[in-house]
């Protein structure tokens, strides 16, 4: 069963907590979250699942970003989500999708307990002109039965920046720790320090 808008803003503060909380983007059955101001993209020519990718940094300007084909960026919520007893979900609104652009390519599912920022995976079909703060997704809630254990990844839990793929850590432990010991002040695998 999914959650209606309703249904949400009575949970606010329990089981879901969303940071900063703008009433107008409360849907009938969804909250609206926006694009942060910066994007990450890979620089590796060829991306291994087993190895950490170098990444650049882009900042989104007042005028807009156009994104380009064949490209993967990866963009964050503006909004913190933290959910208890609940599944969250994210899905690109329609106007977004209309423009041929998908906000997340595989990883729109949550995890009960999930808390931080949502990355989104944004890939256009064609060229499209995207600004930081506009309503790029949105996200709803299942109700979950059954006994409940919370999410606990040491991978993107709490976290407060885009996050790419951490999936070496899982494939490659000796590369999580060689990553972890070059980055100063305990930064992400994969990011600018």
């Amino acid at each position: 069963m999914i959650l209606s808008g309703e249904e949400i803003s009575k949970r606010r503060g329990s089981d879901i907590v969303i940071d900063p909380f703008d009433p107008g983007q409360l849907n009938p059955n969804s909250y609206n979250l926006t694009l942060h101001d910066e994007l990450l993209m890979y620089e590796e020519v060829v991306l291994d699942m087993r190895h950490p990718s170098r990444v650049r940094r882009i900042s989104i300007p007042p005028e807009g970003l156009v994104l380009q084909p064949q490209q993967l960026y990866l963009g964050r919520t503006r909004e913190r989500t933290e959910t208890h007893n609940l599944v969250p979900m994210i899905e690109g609104r329609s106007s977004v999708g209309r423009l041929g652009l998908f906000v997340h390519v595989t990883a729109g599912f949550g995890d009960v307990g999930f808390c931080g920022f949502w990355t989104l995976e944004m890939f256009a079909v064609q060229p499209v002109r995207v600004y930081a703060g506009v309503p790029i997704c949105q996200i709803f809630y299942h109700e979950i039965a059954g006994e409940i254990r919370e999410y606990a990844s040491e991978k993107y839990q709490h976290n407060w920046d885009i996050q790419p793929s951490l999936l070496f850590k899982e494939l490659n432990p000796q590369a999580a720790r060689d990553a972890q010991m070059q980055l100063p002040f305990g930064g992400q695998a994969g990011e600018e320090t």
